[in-house]
């Protein structure tokens, strides 16, 4: 075991950062599960399909601080960016840590009506779920687990005034480790949804208003309002068991790259989402948007994957959100440094097939994290081209508010590195029930009934682990 510590400072509070690196085998849904019994907890990535997209997965309680923003209230960018610049690392000091690593700092979620504050959208939907429209936590001691080389960074801030000292922070996050590898959690049964009955499932909007909404927004399409629409319908089911078993469901049936969970108070959101929003690294932003999804079927007759690289409509989806994401980089990066460094790609994942691209560039000197969320939030992927009336026709015809369905949760940490996803195949469980949401992209020549269905197939991949963890479906 390896103990170093580096010092650091922040303007307002003096601090020294503490790491350890040690090789414990990992129990990841005991830990999961460890870590869901402590106060606010969030947890990030904690399956293996991470190893490409970020190589490590996070666990953090107890909160030194939290930071909420709520609908109503004022000036969300001014106090974000106050309580974001309360902790900073020295500049001057040269930690010896692997890159992208996050070693502390802030976990949490934007939710999508965040976008009320950088546009003017008009507010149609009903707010039924109050959720905060941001809500960060500071963790003064993470676990990070590097899923290439197997083992596991501890990571403590000695904060002035702390009564426990970092030494102590450390010590409880190996016990935690510890008592991981003495807990057996069974797996659990990978159980198919496909004759569910969506009669016991309360949604948004019935068929009917689904159909007329269609043919509005086609009108609007035609018109010349907006090439395509992000499109979605919320579903709710009573939720009867422990939220962190559905998110360790997740993670073993559908690992996702970009998973999280999050204990926010009176509510859990456990995320299975395989879609980056951005990503920052030593001072470049990317962007990762994904349009286009075929199912991925072993021994199957039809190549999901060739179908899906050589289909026009999929291609020009993806053509039109690469457009959008180049003109929202290109608002807070160096001019010439935008570019396309993934063009259109078929990516495999354990269940689906996605068409994905990617975008960066070189961000400005003094461009903050607030600027960053102004030029870019929400991701054009789950909004439509050009974004701006998108979102004006999807508060418009969606009858709810979306919360932190197709928002944003991951981490900005003290070094720098920020990371997050955009929130789809997301369940918000909230007064025993599981609210999850589905949609599509509708274009000129979508197909009202097969978008529909598109909505169903979707729902049923999430209500899957509903399912086999509440048992009574």
């Amino acid at each position: 075991m390896i103990t170093n510590t580096l010092i650091t400072e922040n303007q307002n509070i003096l601090c020294k950062l503490h790491y350890r690196n040690i090789s414990e085998q990992a129990n990841l849904p005991a830990l999961n599960k460890l870590f869901s019994e402590l106060e606010s907890a969030s947890i990030l990535g904690a399956n293996s399909s991470i190893t490409e997209a970020g190589r490590y997965s996070y666990w953090a309680a107890q909160p030194k601080e939290i930071f909420e923003f709520k609908s109503g209230q004022s000036n969300p960018f001014d106090k974000l960016q106050k309580i974001l610049s309360k902790y900073q690392l020295d500049k001057d000091s040269t930690p010896l840590l692997p890159e992208n690593i996050f070693c502390g700092g802030w976990i949490g979620f934007f939710s999508y009506e965040l976008n009320r504050y950088i546009e003017k959208i008009p507010v149609t939907t009903t707010d039924d779920l109050t959720m905060p429209l941001i809500r960060l936590c500071f963790y003064d001691s993470v676990i990070a687990y590097d899923h290439r080389e197997k083992h596991f960074w501890l990571f403590a801030l000695d904060i002035q005034g702390d009564v426990e000292g970092p030494e102590q922070k450390l010590d409880a996050l190996e016990e935690l480790i510890s008592k991981s590898q003495k807990i057996t959690i069974p797996p659990s049964v990978s159980e198919s949804s496909e004759h569910a009955d969506f009669s016991k499932i309360q949604c948004n909007m019935n068929k009917e208003y689904y159909m007329y909404t269609f043919e509005k927004i086609i009108k609007y399409i035609f018109d010349g309002d907006v090439y395509q629409i992000n499109f979605s319908r919320r579903f709710e089911y009573e939720f009867n068991a422990d939220a962190i078993e559905l998110f360790n469901w997740q993670n073993q049936h559908n690992p996702s790259p970009y998973s999280a969970y999050i204990d926010s108070s009176d509510l859990k959101i456990v995320s299975a989402s395989p879609e980056m929003f951005i990503t920052i690294d030593n001072g470049i932003i990317s962007t990762k948007p994904i349009k286009g999804t075929r199912p991925r079927i072993e021994n199957s007759d039809i190549d999901y994957a060739s179908q899906l690289l050589h289909n026009e409509k999929e291609q020009a989806e993806l053509n039109m959100i690469i457009d959008l994401e180049r003109n929202d980089v290109a608002k807070i990066c160096v001019p010439g440094t935008r570019k396309v460094t993934q063009s259109r790609t078929i990516e495999t994942y354990p269940t689906v097939y996605h068409a994905v691209a990617t975008v960066s560039g070189q961000l400005r000197e003094n461009i903050s994290f607030c600027d960053i969320l102004k030029a870019m939030f929400p991701g054009g992927s789950i909004t439509g081209a050009p974004k701006i009336r998108s979102m004006e026709i999807i508060d418009e015809t969606e009858p709810t508010a979306r919360g932190v369905y197709t928002g944003s949760i991951g981490f900005i940490g003290l070094n720098g590195n920020t990371s997050f996803n955009i929130a789809i195949r997301t369940i918000i469980i909230k007064n025993n029930k599981a609210y999850f949401q589905s949609g599509g992209g509708i274009v000129a020549d979508s197909q009202p009934e097969s978008e529909w269905e598109e909505t169903i197939i979707k729902a049923k991949a999430l209500l899957a682990g509903i399912k086999n963890i509440t048992k009574v479906l």
